[in-house]
């Protein structure tokens, strides 16, 4: 683990040895600080009852999962939230030994197999998938009872069984040997909009359906039905524990709702300047010529491109941060490499640092920025940063 000023000073350091300085050409940095004040930001909102889910899938949203996962439990939250069977083993091979719940569904025999043996907590979405599971289980003679959790489909129209059969549902599980039902949960589809009809309209109908499942005298645990999003529109939804995502990366899920909450990016991504060059008035920069020198200018080649998870149509549209300015990039946006504007700031150099989402000095760049650039959503961009980044944990 490094301090900031740590890793700025490996990965500035010109007298490393080889390999370190190309691992080094562009990495990403994990606020670790910043991710447990999230934590506790939500924390504060819920009931001492509430338990809060950090969602930790797809690599912690490109932040990486196992260090996310430790620094979120110690912070505060109880279970962690995967998309799937892999995802989760991996959190079980680094000694997390909190409840996982895979929120992805599982049929094969090989993913039933593992969620035993690795005591992982499956979502159960049709009466099919819940024979298949009871009777893997038989076939392996499993001693405990998996415990599962039922999807309901209250307007999502993505996983889950109709919210209105979810008392047919709940009687057959609790029914089928070598299974125990651990939650009832839903998934709201509008929660960052402002309007929040849609939302009401689901969360009435998760009532509704919790209302009957009461009726048939089996007790369910817990329920749970808030995101990000949710969690911090309105407490009613919280019940007994919240799914939060993108909250705990420090960006909010909808702008109506950065007033609720005080949150921290998480997330820095950084690279070297690799090459600084003079080029001529009426010179092309990069492929296609999309940008063309209107006079002498001075230019810094970076070391990272759209293999690393810069979109390529932000070519020509975004900036970056280095020495606490914003800098335009220029000319197309290549595979491993992009190119920046530095006739006004003088003196760069090979080895400098570029910042291309987080804060340098008074300035700061965040995904949302880029995603509000590509109209697109700012979870994409987290996403996409590929693993040939580094992911360094700094406090």
């Amino acid at each position: 683990m490094l301090s900031r000023n740590q890793t700025a000073s490996v990965a500035s350091n010109q007298q490393c040895d080889t390999y370190a300085w190309f691992s080094q050409r562009a990495w990403v940095e994990v606020d670790l600080d910043a991710l447990s004040h999230n934590v506790q930001q939500f924390k504060q909102l819920l009931s001492p009852s509430t338990q809060l889910m950090a969602v930790v899938k797809a690599d912690a949203y490109g932040h990486g999962a196992v260090i996310v996962a430790q620094t979120a439990l110690q912070s505060g939250a109880s279970w962690l939230g995967v998309a799937t069977v892999p995802e989760a083993i991996q959190l079980r091979e680094a000694g997390i030994q909190a409840p996982i719940l895979i929120l992805g569904a599982a049929y094969t025999p090989e993913q039933i197999y593992a969620i035993a043996h690795w005591k992982l907590q499956p979502t159960l979405c049709s009466p099919k998938q819940a024979f298949i599971f009871s009777n893997i289980l038989e076939t392996i003679n499993y001693g405990s009872p998996v415990a599962v959790h039922i999807k309901l489909d209250t307007g999502m129209s993505r996983l889950g069984t109709n919210w209105e059969e979810a008392a047919e549902f709940v009687q057959l599980v609790a029914r089928l040997p070598h299974l125990t039902i651990a939650s009832i949960y839903s998934h709201l589809a509008t929660a960052d909009s402002p309007d929040p009809e849609i939302m009401e309209e689901q969360h009435k109908r998760f009532k509704i359906a919790i209302a009957q499942v009461k009726k048939t005298g089996i007790k369910i645990p817990s329920l749970h039905l808030a995101n990000s999003a949710a969690t911090l529109a309105d407490s009613q939804l919280h019940y007994d524990m919240v799914r939060v995502g993108l909250g705990v990366y420090g960006l909010s899920p909808a702008p109506h709702l950065k007033h609720k909450i005080h949150l921290k990016p998480v997330l820095q991504v950084k690279a070297r300047v690799t090459q600084v060059k003079t080029i001529a008035a009426g010179t092309g920069v990069s492929y296609g010529h999309q940008f063309i020198a209107d006079q002498e200018m001075r230019l810094a080649v970076v070391g990272i491109g759209y293999a690393d998870g810069v979109p390529r149509n932000l070519s020509n549209k975004m900036q970056v941060l280095l020495r606490g300015q914003r800098v335009p990039q220029i000319g197309t946006i290549t595979m491993d490499q992009l190119m920046l504007d530095i006739s006004n700031i003088p003196d760069i150099q090979e080895g400098e640092i570029v910042t291309l989402l987080g804060d340098q000095a008074k300035e700061q760049i965040t995904a949302d920025d880029w995603a509000e650039q590509l109209n697109t959503i700012s979870w994409e961009i987290l996403c996409g940063f590929k693993h040939r980044l580094p992911r360094v944990g700094v406090v």
